[in-house]
């Protein structure tokens, strides 16, 4: 337990050196780059939201890049300084968190020298959900084979072996869950509250199972959030940005696969789920019956189109993952 708080506050003071530094270079950057601004933008296929988010136009994004950094570095040199490090959970997590991150980074670097347009800005949807697809397989093919790794337990209903059918399985958990943390980093300080409470629940979780494994990864994980949040609550002066969003989601995602118990997972990641759902709802809507149903999406930014202030949206939702946290230790503990 005391090397666990020291890393949490390693990270923490690691993280807030850095991080003003940081901040200040993408801002010279923004500023640098803005003549090279298209002088006739394409017309914004989420015009609403892109009014919703029209604040925002001058914070910089990318500040994953640096968390992303900082993660592994802390992370490897704890595996080699430390003791009790499982290696090969430790190097499936970081090989999620390094090619995920890689792939938004494209995004973010168009982002910190052009205005922001909508999302998924460099590749496109199609190759980006191609790219995570492969990505994804790769890693619960690692999952599979390395971490041995082939089953899930729903309560009530036992213990499913589900062979090699588990890599399919893990595959769309992990592409759901960065594909749901990217869509909900919209708000100031959303996903990575959110983000932060689902740690707090896996770490938990983890001392419950007596299996602190993983734990190492989490604490510092935990710090440099801590850190990251002072700059990315409202009003924000940094975004996480895409590489982040889709490391972040991927990562946790694999954290969640890790510990054995997918259906864990999804209720305490649940307000992911929730934000993910709205969206994929909005996209049916359209393709389907040729009409919206939200005048907006997701659903945090629906809330902020009917006039709720963005702090409020926020707290509220924080406590809803709490709940949701709760419900899904409770539930974990049941399924022992």
């Amino acid at each position: 337990m005391t090397q666990l708080l020291g890393l949490v506050l390693l990270s923490f003071i690691v993280t807030s050196v850095f991080m003003v530094p940081f901040i200040d270079l993408l801002f010279y950057l923004k500023r640098r780059f803005e003549r090279i601004q298209e002088k006739e933008e394409k017309k914004s296929e989420t015009p609403i939201h892109d009014q919703l988010m029209k604040k925002d136009i001058g914070t910089p994004s990318g500040g994953g890049i640096l968390l992303i950094c900082i993660l592994v570095v802390l992370s490897v040199g704890y595996a080699f300084l430390g003791p009790s490090v499982d290696k090969m959970s430790l190097g499936i997590l970081l090989f999620t968190l390094v090619s995920f991150g890689s792939l938004g980074l494209i995004d973010d670097i168009k982002f910190i020298i052009t205005r922001r347009k909508g999302k998924l800005m460099g590749l496109g949807r199609k190759k980006m959900l191609l790219i995570q697809t492969i990505l994804a397989f790769t890693i619960s093919i690692m999952l599979y084979f390395m971490a041995g790794l082939n089953n899930f337990y729903i309560l009530g209903l036992g213990n499913f072996i589900m062979n090699i059918w588990y890599i399919p399985l893990a595959a769309f958990v992990i592409i759901s869950f960065a594909n749901a943390y990217n869509i909900s980093d919209g708000l100031d300080g959303l996903s990575a509250g959110l983000l932060l409470i689902c740690l707090f629940a896996f770490l938990a979780l983890n001392a419950q199972n007596l299996n602190l494994s993983l734990a190492p990864f989490i604490g510092i994980w935990i710090g440099l959030l801590f850190a990251f949040l002072y700059f990315n609550i409202w009003p924000a002066r940094i975004f996480l940005g895409d590489a982040g969003a889709f490391a972040f989601g991927a990562t946790l995602a694999v954290v969640g696969l890790l510990t054995g118990k997918i259906l864990a997972l999804a209720i305490i990641g649940g307000m992911y789920i929730v934000i993910v759902s709205s969206s994929l709802i909005q996209i049916l809507s359209k393709k389907v019956l040729k009409r919206r149903i939200f005048p907006v999406s997701p659903f945090h930014m629906y809330l902020k189109y009917k006039n709720w202030e963005e702090p409020k949206i926020v707290s509220r939702f924080w406590l809803a993952g709490g709940i949701f946290a709760i419900l899904g230790l409770w539930i974990a503990s049941l399924s022992k």
